[in-house]
């Protein structure tokens, strides 16, 4: 009989390599979340009285470059560990076969010699033997340890593939007090780490491959059971969802193959089919619920203004990524630099009910108005004081060196706590804040008080504010609005007080501030960001006499706003036979000169249509392309006879569900059903008897536009996206998915296509006179388009490309 009878053909398949760069845990959370969960990992810091001790598995099952990685996750714990004899206290016990005490407890004193210690540790090798270690334990205790009279901490680093029962020694060092932490190595047994760590079990399990998100957690739940404190307040422990995976070989039938059987009855050999089988490492899915901690990022307060993006670069630190219209200011905002001659006192509540978070807000907020209102050429000079029982003057007005020294100032100013006495800050301000001011009267430049605060006064406020309002102090009041009362009742009035609900709410009042101090009382809104086209009819139905009543109107409105690229931008459309710009939202970057450009706006006559005007600001003006800059309120203000409005309902309606208010202002006889249509369901609608009575609604036409533009805004309305992009609002910003080629923030850029013969590093010059078509074109630039305009059709999507150049 053959000797090579088979019961069973067995084929073993094993999978040799997996990936290096797999995932065995994977929180599922936003790479921004991620980032900031790193950034908490480096932050964090155990300083209380503890004794750690870490188990560390040495066995052959781990191996010695999975060893090296359990030493380096113990390393980066000791890096936020306070390790001195009356703190922390470290040791360290490698296992196998057999536990070997590495160094007891109280061996060293400091972080760099424990760490130095844990660098020099050596591979054992051997069995997986964490029963053994854990009896060792459990008969001596943590080595060099303070016994119970301090928490005791124990750190298990293996794979959980234990050749023994773990159940019974963890069960008994947990009931004894000790903290355990699992964490896996390698391919870990997910199983037997739950059946070593505490409870709640999913914040005492973790994994060292990924050693900053272990480290997290480690000390998230550390802070968490009180054990000690790891973060800043400001820092959060949060779950969040992640997914671990097992390796595990499984053993399924592959199939059916010949082999042959001996039989009982004969010796005879039978042939027959026999069960094949293979065996697969394959990864189990264990979904779980991971508490880490993560602090708040430099972008969460959305510092970009005016759908600036912004781009976190490291904890603290940020940039923005601007509108073209903002490009040249910090944080996308507006030009605000203080062209007034003020002396400026801020006046700090720090006392207890103002919160050390509120005292921080103040800060922020002082730091960031006089980087943006103390330019070079700016007259004010700006001062700092606290208060809480008293005034304490930090920074007295004007002594500083320049805007960084100011801020290094700022950045040092303590939080004092105590009592709440506003009214006593008041008077000591008024009769010191300022020091001996130069000159008196008309030589004296204005002396403001702005007073922050978010506590009610414990002490009497309207004697101590008349006195200082009756030594010509303009007082100013910025809170929340628990204290709105009492802040009116301080400054004067209503007018003189700014309230916000927030961080970011209570950055945006920084224009509005800069208006305070250098405006005197008036209506308007200089310093609100604004695009206003106002669209006039010029009609043969207007008549050229009535068409100049309504250009003085416009220049008197214009005359109330502050016109510039970072503040208000003001264009023109007239509409009669035809349609023209007259000037675009870009044209004129001044007050001056847009009221000059309004003088000059020509009068058509012809039949007009208003919805055709419409649409054209709609399609070319209020546009991108046409100057609008993204994030900003946009208005058009359509004066007009009453003529020709029939059609205009519609485009009125397309124009503000495209985020552009629309206000009508009709003049004599005109047809009321048609323009209540026109002016859509708000009922934005002015009626004026006569031309000559345009300028008594003036006030009217301008407190709408102001309310209009503190309107929210939908950053993609109008797009802000060039050639065809899809803008996307994202993260309290937006960004542009461009198509066909283009690219850049905004889709304006693309391969240059004025010339395929222009090559690498060549200049483009063009020689142009008015009125005349440059050489080998077919644009002209003509009297009444601005060379900006002429260039961006000319040089479309170049401006920003390195080979394009306009001399």
């Amino acid at each position: 009989m053959p000797s090579f009878l088979l019961l069973e053909a067995i084929c073993i398949v094993l999978f040799a390599g997996v990936p290096p760069s797999l995932l065995l845990q994977e929180v599922h959370v936003s790479k921004e979340t991620i980032g900031k969960i790193s950034v908490a990992s480096k932050m964090m810091w155990c300083s209380a009285a503890v004794d750690v001790l870490f188990l560390m598995d040495g066995s052959h099952s781990v191996g010695k470059g999975s060893f090296e990685r359990s030493k380096h996750f113990a390393i980066t714990v000791c890096d936020a560990l306070d390790i001195k004899p009356r703190k922390v206290r470290v040791g360290a016990i490698q296992f196998s076969s057999a536990p070997r005490l590495e160094f007891p407890l109280d061996a060293f004193s400091t972080q760099q010699e424990v760490k130095a210690e844990i660098k020099r540790m050596v591979f054992k090798g051997g069995r997986t033997e964490t029963s053994l270690a854990l009896k060792y334990l459990l008969r001596k205790g943590f080595p060099g340890g303070r016994n119970a009279s301090v928490p005791q901490v124990l750190i298990i680093v293996t794979d959980g593939r234990s050749q023994g029962h773990v159940a019974l020694p963890a069960k008994q060092l947990k009931q004894r007090g000790v903290t355990v932490f699992t964490v896996g190595i390698r391919f870990p047994r997910w199983e037997e780490l739950h059946s070593l760590a505490s409870e709640p079990r999913e914040r005492h399990v973790l994994m060292a491959e990924q050693v900053e998100d272990a480290a997290n957690g480690l000390f998230s739940t550390l802070s968490g059971s009180a054990i000690c404190t790891t973060t800043s307040p400001d820092c959060k422990v949060q779950p969040h969802p992640c997914e671990r995976k097992t390796l595990e070989t499984v053993r399924e039938l592959a199939g059916l193959a010949p082999c042959w059987r001996g039989s009982r009855s004969t010796d005879a050999v039978l042939a027959a089919l026999c069960p094949f089988s293979s065996w697969k490492r394959v990864f189990f899915t264990h979904p779980t619920t991971c508490y880490r901690t993560s602090c708040p990022g430099p972008c969460d307060s959305q510092p970009c203004q005016n759908g600036g993006t912004c781009v976190p670069e490291g904890p603290d630190r940020y940039r923005c990524l601007c509108p073209p219209a903002f490009g040249g200011e910090a944080n996308c905002a507006p030009n605000l630099s203080l062209e007034c001659r003020v002396d400026v006192l801020f006046l700090l509540a720090s006392s207890a009910d103002a919160t050390p978070e509120g005292f921080q807000w103040a800060k922020a907020f002082v730091k960031r108005f006089v980087r943006a209102a103390l330019t070079g050429d700016s007259r004010a000079r700006v001062g700092v004081a606290r208060y809480g029982a008293e005034l304490t003057v930090a920074v007295p007005v004007g002594e500083y060196q320049d805007v960084p020294d100011l801020v290094r100032s700022l950045d040092s100013l303590p939080f004092d706590g105590g009592a709440t006495l506003t009214g006593r800050a008041l008077r000591q301000a008024a009769e010191r804040g300022f020091g001996s001011a130069p000159g008196t009267g008309l030589d004296r430049p204005r002396r403001a008080v702005v007073l922050m605060t978010e506590a009610r006064s414990q002490d009497e406020v309207a004697g101590p504010a008349g006195f200082a309002r009756a030594r010509e102090l303009l007082l100013l009041g910025m809170g929340s609005e628990d204290v709105r009362a009492e802040l009116e009742v301080i400054t004067g009035g209503p007018e003189r007080v700014l309230t916000y609900t927030g961080p970011r709410d209570l950055f945006d009042q920084i224009p509005k501030l800069q208006g305070k101090l250098c405006s005197r009382p008036r209506p308007g809104c200089q310093a609100q960001s604004l695009d206003l086209v106002f669209m006039l009819d010029a009609s043969v139905s207007v008549g050229p006499e009535n068409f100049a009543q309504m250009q003085s109107f416009v220049r008197s409105c214009a005359l109330r706003f502050d016109v510039n690229p970072d503040v208000t931008q003001i264009g023109l459309v007239v509409y009669g036979g035809l349609v023209q710009t007259a000037f675009g939202l870009d044209t004129h970057l001044s007050r001056a000169a847009v009221l000059r450009a309004l003088s000059q706006a020509p009068y058509l006559g012809g039949v007009g249509s208003a919805g055709t005007a419409l649409l054209h600001i709609y399609d070319k003006v209020m546009t991108v392309q046409g100057g609008a800059r993204p994030g900003v309120p946009k208005a058009v203000v359509v004066v007009t006879g009453g003529s020709g409005v029939e059609d205009a309902a519609v485009p009125a309606q397309k124009l503000r569900e495209n985020g552009v208010s629309v206000l009508v202002v009709g003049v004599g006889p005109v047809l009321r059903e048609a323009l209540r249509r026109l002016a859509g369901p708000r009922d934005a609608l002015i009626h004026v008897a006569t031309y000559a009575d345009l300028s008594h609604h003036q006030d009217a036409l301008i407190e709408w536009m102001c309310r209009e533009a503190k309107q929210p805004v939908n950053l993609c309305k109008p797009s802000p996206c060039m050639n065809e992009g899809a803008c996307v609002l994202h993260s309290g910003s937006y960004r542009c998915e461009c198509q066909g080629g283009w690219e850049g923030p905004h889709c304006e850029n693309r391969e240059c296509g004025i010339s395929s013969h222009i090559g690498a590093g060549r200049v483009v010059s063009v020689l142009l006179f008015p009125g005349t078509v440059a050489k080998g074109g077919s644009r002209a630039l003509t009297e009444g388009v601005s060379l900006r305009s002429f260039i961006r059709q000319t040089f479309s999507g170049c401006p920003l490309h390195p080979r394009c150049h306009a001399g």
